[in-house]
Order: structure tokens, then sequence, then C-alpha cells
């Protein structure tokens, strides 16, 4: 799609880019599938797909990066949904890698005017080559006239043990790969405005995490959304950060809660980066829809 066809298309939607603000979000949708699979048998039900376009409505985004999610099929019948609800997203992405379960995928109502799925990316452990499970995706998107940011949508290695390599580790070799594509792209464009969202199945202070936010001046900055409950006292000791709640994947063997959805950003975009429209939605039965919690932040689309 060239730029100026995705002007039009933004002028004609009409959206609330206008008003000054977009809004992004990620949420893991937890095996939304619309067939079982061999090692993923259970569909979505319709009681928690009504919970999935419930917690989206809430959140309104414009953009919003998918983790879990299916087919294509699965995707579009979700977006189609979406929009008898009222939340018309015209633009999408889904990118299919090694996992042939679940993807990453992305639903916009600004336009999607570039896309570059990664799909074989690979890295050596131990001597072995690993392939990325799910890709990434990479898309930019025209949020305004003169604001077009790049989106990229991650679902790192989980903590399930395999015969083949160490979970972290392999986790920590999807997340390097990750950064090296940043790094690329940064290295090339040092005030490219990028945005990194999914669910990386680790803590902040994880190795893996860390390498992803990198270091420096190409580090990214970590929006951390937390409820809007009320908490706003520092950290204590002060360099920690706040006891806001924070969490927003739920564990039920082990009963614990855990941070590990992100919304990640380079300088740049930091520039844009609106704190008072950083958050998560507090939902009733959330759980219902997901075992994660969709987050969001937003943007202003006009310098000051």
């Amino acid at each position: 799609m060239n730029r100026l066809l995705a002007i039009i298309l933004l002028a004609l939607a009409g959206l609330n880019t206008f008003a000054g603000t977009i809004r992004v979000a990620t949420y893991n949708l937890e095996n939304y599938l619309d067939a079982p699979t061999v090692s993923r048998p259970h569909v979505k039900t319709d009681d928690a797909k009504a919970k999935v376009r419930e917690s989206l409505r809430v959140l309104n985004p414009d953009v919003v990066a998918l983790e879990e999610m299916g087919t294509t099929n699965a995707l579009l019948e979700l977006r189609a949904s979406l929009k008898k609800n009222g939340l018309d997203f015209p633009f999408w992405e889904h990118v299919q890698s090694f996992d042939t379960n679940i993807h990453v995928a992305v639903l916009s109502k600004l336009p999607i005017v570039a896309r570059r799925a990664h799909t074989n990316e690979v890295f050596l452990l131990d001597g072995k080559r690993f392939q990325v499970k799910r890709g990434f995706a990479e898309v930019d998107i025209q949020a305004a006239t003169n604001f077009v940011f790049t989106l990229f949508v991650a679902h790192l290695k989980s903590h399930l043990t395999t015969a083949e390599a160490d979970e972290a580790e392999e986790r920590l070799g999807e997340a390097k790969v990750l950064r090296s594509l940043l790094d690329a792209r940064l290295a090339r464009e040092p005030a490219a405005r990028l945005l990194v969202a999914g669910d990386f199945n680790d803590t902040p202070d994880s190795p893996a995490v860390k390498a992803v936010l990198g270091h420096g001046k190409t580090m990214l900055f970590d929006s951390r959304p937390a409820e809007r409950n009320g908490d706003t006292a520092p950290g204590e000791p002060p360099y920690f950060e706040p006891r806001s709640v924070a969490w927003t994947y739920y564990y039920g063997k082990s009963d614990t809660y855990a941070r590990i959805d992100y919304l990640l950003m380079s300088p740049a975009m930091k520039a844009r980066w609106l704190a008072a429209e950083t958050y998560i939605p507090t939902i009733p039965d959330w759980g219902v829809g997901s075992d994660h919690r969709p987050i969001v932040t937003g943007f202003k689309t006009e310098e000051n």
C-alpha cells in the first residue's frame, strides 16, 4: 500500500488519530483455535470468545497485537465478530512459522503500509540449529499523515520443557534473534519509531527480556502498564518499580501471577508516549477469555 492511499484511507475512516492520540494493545488469547490439533485439542469456547471481544471493546485499541492465534480463518472470525460488536479492524496480518498450531497476528484500524514477516529465523544452541517457533510479525503502520511506526509482534518460547534444549536457553536464543532484527533496523535508521509487543514468557529481570531491551542509546523503554486502581506511590527503595498491580499472566498449576507481556519502544517512539494512556483494564471474570490479561499504551500522533 502506498503512502498516499494510506493517508486517504485514514481520512475516510475518521479515526481517533485526528483527536491526536492512538492506542496500541497486545493480548495473548490462549489458544484461539477454530479446530483442535494433536498438541492443542481444545477449541476456543463461545464464552471465551465473548470475553475476548468484551476485553477488546473495553480497550478499544487502534492496533492490537495478538498471540496464540489459530489459523487465518480463526483470525478472520474474530475480526468479523468484533465488527458486529462495533469494533472494526479493516487491516490485518497473520504470521505462520515453525509452530503450526498457534501464531502471531495484528488487527488494525490504521493502514498497514508495509509487511516484513520473519518466519525462517534460526539460532545456534549447543551446536544445533533451532528455528524461532512462532516467528515475528513486523508491520509499518500509518498512524497519521506524518506519523508512521513499526510494530514487531513476538511470542517467545514457553516454559514447557522439551527433549531438544533447555527452555530458558531456547527462549534466550529467540530473544537474541529479535534483538538482532531491532539492532539492524536502528543501525539503518536510528530515529526509527519501533514498538515491540507480545508475550515474552519471562519476567523483566530474566536474560531473555534483558536481551530484547538491549542497552545504551538503543535500549528499549518498558512502558509497564498497570491497573488504574489508585496505587501510585513510588517503590521502596525508590529505584524499584511502583507497587502497582502490573501482572499480566496467571499460572494455575502453581497459583502464581507474573508480568510476562510487554509493550516496549525505541527512544523515538517514546518521545510520542502517553503514560496516562498506558494501563491494564480491570475486567470481571477476565480469565474466562484467556490466562493472560491485555495491556495497552497510547501515543501522540503529532509532535508538540
